[in-house]
């Protein structure tokens, strides 16, 4: 992913809120959402391996986005990927898992990492100095570190705090983090890309040319009785031609029991 807008534990209802974009080239092999054998619901590049968000109805749930930085760039010997599905496929406790991907984190490109068992939920950047412990509250991520006050996610946290005052559902959810505005030149982050080119990428919905944009966006919405709805909402060149995945299980158990 390369924008994500999250609720964690800080709704009355839905305990789990997550609308995201994912930025990628349009010809990149891919395959939708779909149930893996190993029983979670996830995407997977079929260049690399893995996934980048993933949810099984056991409670565990992760996603990623990458970490721009071209000007400390990491010769990188395992796909960011490979993070969530190798989490979502084993039983490890979340912040044992992320103390071991931070003793070989130069072994990736760059990655903003989320992992939860369904009660606690951590995060880890391995251009970051330690594992935080996400508290409840609604959060904004991209390219950055979490707590980067990149424009897009300081909007995209904004829109989701609106939206989820009112009523709503996955389709409202697919609806945010769609502006097209770019960010004021001054207020562009540095990650060592052309200028022009960091102006682009500042939108929320990219299209950088014929090759390169906006790809899909994902919505989910779990419910305290443990009832999850994951939405899927994949474009091609033209924004308006999409196709939608929607998908829908039960956690195989109650919210807050370890």
């Amino acid at each position: 992913m390369c924008l994500v807008a999250f609720s964690w534990q800080s709704h009355p209802e839905f305990p789990i809120i997550i609308s995201a974009n994912r930025d990628e080239f349009f010809n990149r092999p891919t395959e939708k959402i779909h149930q893996w054998e190993s029983g979670f619901y996830g995407g997977k590049d079929l260049r690399s391996g893995g996934t980048w968000l993933g949810f099984h109805p056991n409670g565990r749930w992760s996603l990623l986005t990458n970490y721009r930085d071209f000007i400390h760039q990491r010769e990188p010997t395992i796909s960011r990927g490979k993070l969530v599905q190798n989490f979502l496929e084993s039983q490890i406790d979340p912040y044992d898992y992320l103390k071991e991907i931070e003793q070989n984190k130069t072994l990736y490109d760059g990655f903003n990492l989320l992992v939860s068992d369904g009660n606690r939920l951590f995060y880890y950047s391995n251009f970051g100095e330690s594992i935080k412990k996400i508290q409840p509250g609604i959060y904004g991520l991209s390219n950055g570190l979490i707590d980067a006050p990149w424009p897009k996610s300081i909007l995209a946290k904004m829109q989701l705090e609106q939206l989820i005052t009112r009523e709503f559902d996955a389709n409202s959810l697919l609806g945010i983090l769609k502006s097209t505005e770019t960010a004021e030149p001054e207020t562009l982050p540095y990650t060592g890309v052309a200028r022009d080119l960091e102006l682009a990428l500042s939108s929320q919905l990219i299209r950088i040319d014929e090759n390169y944009g906006t790809v899909s966006s994902t919505a989910l919405l779990q419910h305290k009785s443990g009832l999850t709805k994951l939405k899927e909402r994949t474009f091609d060149w033209d924004y308006h031609r999409f196709a939608d995945r929607e998908f829908q299980f039960q956690l195989q158990k109650p919210i807050g029991q370890k």
